[in-house]
């Protein structure tokens, strides 16, 4: 059994220079997938179930998903909830075997969000699992707009809640397509002076791929969660698929077929943060 909590993954590359990546799930294909190319590149990898993951298939078989994946892996591989909004859901998917609970507050006042990220921080201590945290607001494209990271604040969220990882907002968008734009050299580095927790960049889609490769051995970013650019890879492999026979109708025959591109696509991903 290889099922891990985010701190058992995310030290070991805050030590050696590596980061790992948080891969966000939708369902059953996406998820074997990811585990296979985790073992075939030997790296840990962390299987993180978001808001729309949840809202299609419960936490319960989610938890269940995971660890079956785990059970079997020859990797570690993280049960991670990815922005969880209330205790009750952080709780839930405690509950349903979740070796990581990501609690989002970064759209409250920065009390709050730190009063509400600590409590989350001491239900996954107590019972043995991590917590990450959000401080400053990651927008997405299209959408929200960011709110960057301030340093002080950064300082004070990581001492005060006890999170285990630390997402920061320093240009990066969620759901961004494209890797044109490129992350705030200057303000990770003020963040990594006055705190050493292991930081955490959401919408790493969109970080351009050598950037990546830098910060990942040069930085505390020890996770990268990148979620529309294998989304897109399996899309465009299911529309492949399905376009190929148009009498096809078997879903599971169709599905097969999506494997192998998107092992191939997360393969390249993962060696992007690989340790030298």
């Amino acid at each position: 059994m290889t099922l891990a909590t985010l701190s058992d993954v995310l030290q070991p590359a805050l030590k050696d220079g590596y980061a790992v990546a948080g891969l966000v799930t939708l369902g059953w294909e996406d998820m074997r997938a990811y585990v296979a190319a985790a073992e075939a590149e030997d790296v840990p990898v962390i299987l993180q179930a978001g808001p729309s993951c949840r809202e299609h298939t419960p936490l319960p078989v989610l938890g269940k998903m995971f660890r079956h994946l785990a059970d079997r892996a020859s990797v570690q591989v993280v049960a991670h909830l990815d922005h969880g909004y209330t205790f009750d859901e952080c709780q839930e998917a405690l509950d349903c075997g979740f070796t990581s609970l990501m609690f989002d507050g970064s759209r409250k006042p920065l009390a709050q969000n730190i009063d509400e990220t600590a409590r989350i921080a001491e239900l996954a201590h107590g019972a043995g699992i991590s917590c990450e945290g959000e401080i400053g607001f990651v927008g997405y494209a299209g959408g929200e707009h960011s709110a960057g990271t301030d340093p002080a604040q950064a300082r004070r969220f990581a001492s005060e809640t006890g999170v285990d990882a630390m997402a920061i907002s320093v240009g990066n968008v969620h759901l961004q397509r494209d890797k044109e734009g490129g992350l705030d050299i200057d303000r990770i580095r003020a963040i990594e002076a006055v705190t050493d927790v292991p930081l955490v960049i959401h919408g790493g889609s969109g970080v351009p791929v050598a950037q990546r490769e830098m910060l990942a051995r040069g930085s505390n970013i020890c996770k990268f969660n990148i979620g529309t650019e294998l989304r897109m890879a399996f899309g465009s492999a299911l529309r492949e698929a399905v376009n190929r026979d148009a009498d096809r109708f078997d879903r599971v025959q169709i599905l097969k077929e999506t494997h192998d591109p998107l092992v191939s696509a997360t393969r390249s991903v993962l060696r992007s943060f690989k340790q030298t």
